[in-house]
């Protein structure tokens, strides 16, 4: 795994992007840069566990290298789950599936754009819908159409986890809320350069949303329930709830 030193210098030649470069250190990236990412993942699997029944499928939208579908293959692995891993990104995938043949075989990954608007039907039965830091990379006007359509491809009973950077309504609180989070960059090592330029690469491709206003999406979709159950200041972790009992029904 290499050390995220991107942006070292400072100097933000463009928007940020899923190049081969991020590829390369996007492990170390999402470790050094979202607070509680470990423990996000295995309370995930705590919650899977709960819900689904052995044999239940589990597609991630925007899966990466594939680290939290090894994570959940590790914990759980008398689930016997189906792990499917969609990214649009080939240098993700290609990390992502390197990574599989070292540690774990059984999961699947395909190249997909996720806003396109027949996703439902790629992802039709799924039991468990994860999708990790990535909507707050779609475009605000087309997210609720793509909550829609994660809500149409899930199985009754499904389960859908949404994780996401936030932003407070109050725009003292979200000040402090973000100097807190730099200050934890700062302890995970990267500089003051560093964390301007991130943020500046960021500016305009990361949208970050308030907890209400996920919450929101996800119950105009049609989820009958919808909570968060993890939230570090601005981080948060929520879960959706479709109605009925899961009946396995994705194709190959």
């Amino acid at each position: 795994m290499g050390n995220d030193r991107l942006y070292s210098s400072g100097k933000v030649t463009e928007d940020f992007t899923f190049s081969e470069q991020v590829a390369e250190v996007f492990d170390d990236m999402l470790d050094r840069s979202v607070p509680f990412y470990r423990t996000v993942i295995s309370t995930t699997a705590s919650l899977i566990r709960q819900f689904v029944p052995p044999g239940s499928t589990v597609v991630d939208l925007g899966c990466s290298t594939g680290s939290a579908l090894l994570e959940l293959s590790r914990l759980l692995p008398d689930l016997h789950l189906r792990l499917i891993g969609l990214d649009q990104a080939p240098a993700m995938l290609d990390k992502a599936s390197r990574k599989a043949e070292m540690f774990c075989k059984d999961i699947e990954f395909r190249q997909q754009d996720i806003t396109a608007p027949d996703l439902a039907q790629h992802i039709a039965g799924a039991d468990v819908i994860l999708c990790s830091y990535t909507m707050q990379f779609i475009r605000p006007l087309l997210r609720q159409d793509f909550v829609n359509n994660l809500y149409q491809a899930l199985s009754a009973g499904g389960l859908l986890f949404l994780n996401e950077k936030i932003i407070c309504s109050h725009s003292m609180l979200n000040r402090k809320f973000i100097n807190i989070y730099h200050e934890f960059k700062r302890e995970q090592g990267y500089s003051e350069l560093e964390i301007a330029a991130k943020r500046e690469a960021l500016e305009n491709v990361l949208i970050p949303f308030t907890a209400e206003e996920n919450l929101r999406l996800l119950r105009q979709s049609g989820f009958s329930w919808a909570e968060v159950y993890f939230r570090w200041i601005n981080f948060a972790s929520f879960v959706a709830l479709k109605e009925g009992q899961i009946i396995n029904t994705l194709e190959s």
